[in-house]
């Protein structure tokens, strides 16, 4: 461990000299960030024997399975094992436990530069990311020169030249490479809290700036038209007109608006039928709202009047899985749903009672999809679209298929459930107790569903709360 004994002043120091305290600051500084530059390469070590350990079990348990698959399961029990520790995704684990040991084993001079603190993280995710595609033969090379580009540089400066080099010695052009990544193309969503989700594409270089450079020129012509407007001092009548004086929005405002309105309402030419199949498929979103946020006036303006201890009358709504929504979208969905599903709360404890259905199996089914709103294996947060209804105990042991011994889990979970040494116990009110194979218990409760709850679930009279329409 570095000493950072040099972050104190020496009391023989001048404190009120800004110089001598600037330079016992930059001492301290520089010796803190090698201790955590070391810490993390030791992380990653450990990390690393974490996939040995997993490869070690893979080989003394597997029966009847393959090696490839026995090897998987053995990664996925470790990995949430170390999950459950961290408070981290199980997924997130496995794969740092992977690229972990394949540094330890394939970069042994980018390791030891990271656990002597000459580069850090960044450098050396940099250098294992460039010299993934490279043979045995040249790897060595081109560590030696990543890593002496690296050290006293900082990454983004760094990252050019590790990059051409490794471009200089790889065994296949970047026309060939481009073609075989390009199959992985995709796109996907990621949460970012107050009500938002991010959009992620992956596509050819070209494709990318393509869109970007289109949205930003169609952003700057609305931008053009709309302060023309405000200098012509008039709203413009005219429905074909671009520009609107009382629009405000900023470039980037602007370039995400007509992303999303074009991705939810124009057509896929390239793709589309004469008759326009793809035009006329909708975009589907499940929401679940509490009833008092569709009929509470005072959407957005603090406290309810009237409400007992001051509560908030109306709540957010979720999309499916958890994700919380502003009230002005959910109403605005709430007002073009075409049917709705009740789902009954306890006024207190916010635990699922009932699902309005009709048919038994899917009422069940229901009312599982509303309890268990994601995966409810520790650490994972997969929403209900993504689960499979797990008997805990095994129907072919003589386990009922009721709310008791039910329990929604991601393909990943149930998989990992029945294949390896976790176990996993009902305790009642969906509460679910897990085992892991070294003996650590978690314990993983149903989220809660949206619900305005208050102390007492009978109000007193002249409370101001109105009955329920319905």
């Amino acid at each position: 461990m570095a000493d950072v004994s040099g972050a104190v002043l020496d009391p023989g120091m001048n404190p009120a000299d800004p110089a001598v305290v600037l330079t016992a600051l930059l001492t301290g500084l520089e010796a803190t960030e090698a201790a955590i530059i070391r810490l993390h390469a030791l992380r990653e070590a450990q990390l690393a024997v974490a996939q040995d350990v997993a490869v070690a079990i893979a080989a003394s348990e597997r029966s009847g399975s393959t090696p490839g698959a026995a090897a998987e399961l053995a990664a996925r029990s470790v990995a949430a094992e170390i999950a459950g520790v961290l408070r981290m995704s199980d997924r997130v684990v496995q794969g740092r436990m992977a690229r972990a040991a394949d540094l330890v084993a394939r970069f042994p001079a980018t390791m030891r530069a990271f656990t002597d603190a000459r580069i850090n993280a960044a450098h050396v995710r940099t250098i294992h990311d460039a010299g993934a595609r490279l043979d045995e033969t040249v790897r060595a090379e081109f560590e030696q020169i990543a890593v002496a580009a690296s050290e006293g540089e900082t990454p983004h400066r760094a990252k050019r030249i590790v990059e051409r080099v490794a471009e200089r010695l790889a065994p296949r052009s970047l026309t060939e490479r481009h073609r075989d990544v390009q199959e992985h193309r995709r796109v996907w969503r990621e949460d970012l809290g107050d009500g938002q989700k991010a959009l992620g594409l992956i596509h050819s270089a070209a494709i990318v700036d393509g869109i970007y450079d289109r949205l930003t020129q169609q952003a700057r012509a609305v931008a053009v038209a709309n302060s023309q407007a405000a200098k012509e001092a008039f709203e413009s009548s005219d429905p074909g007109s671009l520009g609107d004086p009382n629009d405000a929005r900023t470039m980037d405002q602007l370039r995400a608006d007509l992303c999303a309105d074009t991705l939810l309402t124009g057509a896929a030419s390239g793709h589309d039928t004469p008759s326009g199949l793809l035009t006329a498929i909708q975009a589907r979103v499940e929401v679940t709202v509490p009833v008092l946020t569709l009929v509470a006036a005072d959407a957005g303006s603090g406290t309810g009047s009237g409400t007992p201890f001051g509560a908030r009358t109306e709540q957010p709504a979720e999309l499916a899985g958890g994700q919380p929504i502003d009230t002005h979208t959910a109403r605005t969905l709430a007002g073009g749903a075409t049917a709705w599903e009740r789902v009954l709360t306890h006024p207190v404890t916010g635990a699922i009672l009932a699902v309005d259905h009709y048919r038994p199996n899917t009422d069940l089914r229901r009312l599982l999809h509303a309890r268990d709103s994601r995966c409810r294996f520790p650490t994972c947060g997969l929403p209900p679209a993504a689960q499979d209804l797990d008997h805990t105990i095994d129907a072919a042991y003589g386990g009922s298929t009721e709310e008791g011994n039910l329990g929604g889990l991601c393909r990943r979970h149930h998989v990992l459930k029945h294949q390896t040494a976790w176990k996993v116990k009902q305790r009642g009110a969906g509460i679910l107790e897990w085992t892991s194979p070294v003996g650590r218990t978690y314990i993983d409760r149903p989220p809660p569903p949206v619900t305005f709850t208050v102390e007492d679930p009978d109000p007193p009279p002249g409370s101001g709360i109105a009955p329920a329409p319905f």
